[in-house]
């Protein structure tokens, strides 16, 4: 998806957290052509996959499976894991930036992003543990509780996309 992108728009995607923006910038367009959810899931899906490897690359995380509960419940299979153990949904959370709107900006998450490492990550690494979960807007939660941090990155949560969470 990225080099489809990169190559036929000329888009910067190249995995820093002012890609990010450009990310932003994507999903605006998506929604300002009147789009439906449906219309751009695959899209969106590759979205996420990218915002998850930009937090890899630059917050410290790691890819972690969800466990069969976790892949019920919020229809994917991975996540990521920040080095403060909370485990992010950042495919949910593409999915809220397109539904809400500029509010739920992907580069203002990043920056509000508490639990990242100060340095880039180490690109492709992947976690063998299980997830921990999500919370309901794609944000973080601990253990199977499914409580959430409550931190500023936390959204509303999107009913229309319910099937993405």
């Amino acid at each position: 998806m990225v080099s489809t992108l990169t190559a036929r728009n000329r888009l910067p995607l190249d995995y820093t957290v002012a890609s990010l923006r450009v990310v932003d910038f994507i999903i605006e367009g998506l929604r300002g052509g009147g789009a439906a959810l449906g219309q751009v899931a695959e899209t969106l899906r590759g979205l996420g996959a990218y915002v998850g490897e930009v937090l890899v690359r630059r917050a410290g995380a790691v890819w972690v499976d969800f466990d069969d509960d976790q892949r019920a419940m919020f229809g994917q299979s991975v996540g990521v894991r920040l080095p403060d153990g909370r485990v992010w949904n950042p495919l949910g959370r593409v999915v809220n930036r397109f539904v809400v709107g500029p509010e739920e900006s992907l580069e203002t998450f990043y920056l509000r992003l508490h639990g990242r490492s100060s340095g880039p990550g180490t690109a492709g690494r992947r976690a063998d543990r299980k997830g921990t979960g999500d919370g309901p807007s794609g944000g973080p939660s601990r253990g199977s509780s499914g409580g959430s941090s409550g931190g500023p990155s936390d959204g509303p949560p999107v009913r229309s996309a319910a099937w993405w969470r």
